[in-house]
């Protein structure tokens, strides 16, 4: 017995991509995507599962590719004799053959290029993220809509929105000549799939372990495209610390903070790899934001018990990254670092200071926190009301009933 949807979704995740983007390269995007998805949707109709799947739909995707081409270019020459005056371009008689497909082109700059036009400045980061994922992750866009919480449709106009702007823009399928400006889009990106996979706005259950997947899954295919690249190796290191923790961040439907889970429990290989993959970036010397957020993980990760955690190491972590980034939720992390360090009262201060998170749940709830470890909860109870009513995740929610109860004496 064989489960051809499976497989199909399995094709569909670790090929598709492959395909379009050489398809692109050459039919350009609308074409070439219109043609993979069609062969996806013919695969489900598979008797038995070909010896070579990805060579299956590279093939009948090509073929898809160019009878569209046909079409378009005898329905050109239709109206060209109706009506030239109508016709945007001159007619070129030249017809696409498979023949001028050259299989054996491919490289993995065709990849590149595909993960960098998704990433494109002249596209906003919600766009960005939903291409990503579409084009090059190979998910469904019903998958993504549901993972962002918003209505298939709203997610399917903006994947069409996006692919006719780069059609009509002339954005092309390049490599730029400053590749690191483009990258770090890409990577900012595949930071903000792994995020809402790690605690995800609209999960019950607090984290989307496929989404967390998925962004590990594209940050390797990054790597391998850009080996030399320390950022590279920074996020995909962060990721592999947060991965290996996932199996004690919850109880139930309940978070389990940090300083209260079973390090016992901590995935060991994966923070081995990860420890190795930032030992490489660091080895660069070209330090940056996502090496520096992997050391923090790092501290975190090596820390035999909570007690055992190097918090002024992490204070001093976080002060470079506020340098980077100018962040104010790094600036809210670094003053949670030093009250650990210095106390809750030092930490207050800093928190003082911090400026632009009047509606992010994580500010008032780390405030609430200070403040009661500083005596004063009459001031943390309105505090941790405002985080509860600012908190989206159910997980995070319940966390937060439960302080408020145990703040009350219930």
């Amino acid at each position: 017995m064989f489960d051809i949807s499976e497989a199909v979704t399995r094709l569909a995740r670790e090929e598709s991509a492959h395909v379009l983007a050489l398809l692109a390269h050459r039919f350009g995007l609308d074409v070439a995507d219109d043609a993979v998805q069609d062969a996806l949707v013919e695969a489900l109709n598979w008797a038995t599962i070909p010896d070579i799947p990805a060579a299956w739909l590279y093939t009948v995707a090509r073929n898809r590719a160019v009878d569209r081409v046909r079409r378009d270019a005898a329905a050109a020459r239709r109206l060209a004799r109706a009506a030239p005056d109508l016709l945007p371009y001159d007619l070129d008689d030249e017809e696409v053959t498979p023949d001028m497909i050259d299989d054996a082109a491919y490289s993995s700059d065709e990849h590149l290029r595909l993960l960098l036009l998704c990433c494109h400045p002249a596209l906003n980061r919600d766009t960005q993220v939903a291409l990503t994922l579409r084009l090059v992750g190979g998910l469904t866009t019903a998958e993504i809509a549901a993972a962002f919480l918003v209505p298939e449709q709203t997610l399917a106009q903006r994947v069409v929105r996006a692919k006719r702007k780069i059609r009509d823009a002339g954005i092309p399928l390049t490599i730029p000549a400053d590749l690191s400006l483009r990258v770090d889009a890409l990577l900012t990106v595949l930071y903000l799939i792994f995020n809402e996979g790690y605690l995800s706005r609209g999960s019950v259950s607090g984290a989307r372990v496929d989404l967390v997947e998925e962004a590990i899954r594209l940050t390797i295919t990054a790597r391998e495209l850009l080996p030399n690249n320390p950022e590279v190796e920074g996020l995909l290191a962060l990721e592999l610390y947060a991965r290996a923790r996932h199996d004690t961040r919850f109880n139930g439907d309940e978070l389990v903070l940090l300083d209260q889970q079973d390090r016992t429990r901590w995935d060991g290989e994966l923070i081995e790899q990860a420890n190795g993959l930032l030992h490489s970036a660091l080895a660069r010397l070209r330090p940056g934001p996502f090496q520096t957020q992997a050391v923090i993980a790092r501290h975190h990760a090596t820390a035999r018990t909570a007690a055992d955690t190097d918090w002024p190491a992490i204070a001093s972590a976080y002060s470079m990254l506020l340098v980077m980034t100018g962040s104010p939720v790094v600036a809210l992390n670094r003053a949670v670092a030093v009250s650990m360090a210095d106390g809750p009262d030092v930490g207050l201060r800093l928190l003082d200071d911090v400026t632009g998170l009047d509606e992010y749940h994580l500010y008032w709830a780390t405030k609430a926190e200070l403040l009661v470890s500083s005596g004063d909860v009459d001031a943390a109870a309105p505090a941790f009301a405002r985080a509860r009513e600012l908190a989206t995740n159910g997980a995070e929610k319940q966390h937060l009933d439960r302080r408020i109860a145990e703040l009350h004496g219930y």
